[in-house]
């Protein structure tokens, strides 16, 4: 039997939990490479108050990755349970704290997250994708209402998600940020990349904006596969077909190329230039049923896990 393919995720939320609940169908060595720009809720607080990495993202992760048995899943609904009121702890994970309070005992912020890993067995790895804490910055056309044409800087993941305009520039702060070592290291003995879904411009852009991470995307002899979101967000790429998220990916890192697009035939429907964009990336484009089947806008972890081992020939 051949070994199990190693596969690397990239993103952060909802969109890197959903990725990861199908790969780890698939193989156990999976490292999980999460974007450290939040600023908003209980992982704002903690970044704030500490001055640490926003551990939230990264507590998602982690939980996608926790076994199948019963107390796996336990493990992973602990993780995710909040603190309920408006007191002190009001709002905080219990995975937020848990990984908080471990970096305050542990010097490196992997060697936190690797404990926690271990903790709760979880199958695989997660990683952030820089060694300091950044912030999202953007241009945008149509924040103001009273100045619709003129641009507006906004500041921060959660104002940039939140924020009503079209989104013309996106960059971190600082901008020059360290990748995370390990990262740039699981990228470039990785069989595969998987980038995406997720918010297009706070979760899956930031990765292309730090130098070395985009630098190991690109140079990598790994397979690099992109999954794109069910339907544009209703923010950040309102009125985007598939084409654009392509397009919008490719002006931020001229150098990337890709193998794989997996698409959902509803969002890729009526996009006559996606095969041409995929093209020009070096793609192939798979559409395919990746929905849930209660027709929300979720993957469906074996739907995606089944394409993911399709285009991954396993």
């Amino acid at each position: 039997m051949s070994p199990q393919p190693r596969v690397v995720a990239l993103g952060g939320g909802h969109g890197l939990a959903a990725s990861l609940s199908a790969l780890r169908h698939l193989t156990t060595r999976l490292t999980a490479i999460v974007t450290v720009a939040d600023d908003g809720g209980s992982s704002g607080r903690l970044r704030r108050e500490f001055d640490i990495l926003p551990p939230g993202d990264l507590r998602m992760a982690l939980a996608a990755l926790c076994g199948d048995d019963d107390i796996e899943r336990l493990w992973a609904d602990v993780l995710q349970s909040r603190f309920p009121g408006d007191g002190p702890l009001g709002g905080h994970s219990i995975g937020n704290l848990l990984i908080a309070g471990l970096w305050q005992q542990l010097p490196d912020p992997v060697d936190g997250l690797d404990m926690v890993a271990a903790l709760l067995q979880v199958k695989g790895r997660v990683l952030p994708m820089s060694t300091v804490p950044l912030v999202i910055e953007a241009d945008m056309v149509g924040a103001d209402a009273r100045s619709p044409d003129e641009l507006t800087h906004v500041v921060g993941q959660e104002a940039v998600a939140l924020a009503k305009g079209e989104i013309v520039d996106v960059r971190l702060t600082p901008d020059q940020p360290p990748a995370a070592p390990e990262a740039v290291e699981a990228i470039g003995q990785a069989d595969f990349v998987v980038l995406g879904p997720g918010s297009w411009f706070s979760s899956v852009l930031p990765h292309l904006l730090v130098p070395g991470l985009c630098a190991a995307i690109v140079e990598t002899p790994a397979k690099r596969i992109l999954t794109m979101n069910l339907v544009p967000s209703s923010d950040e790429t309102y009125g985007y077909t598939p084409s654009r998220h392509l397009e919008v990916l490719a002006e931020h890192a001229p150098s990337l190329r890709l193998d794989y697009v997996i698409v959902d035939p509803s969002f890729a429907a009526g996009d006559r230039h996606l095969a041409k964009y995929a093209s020009s990336l070096g793609a192939e484009v798979v559409v395919e049923d990746v929905r849930a089947r209660d027709g929300t806008a979720r993957h469906d972890e074996y739907k995606l896990a089944s394409i993911y081992a399709q285009v991954m020939g396993l």
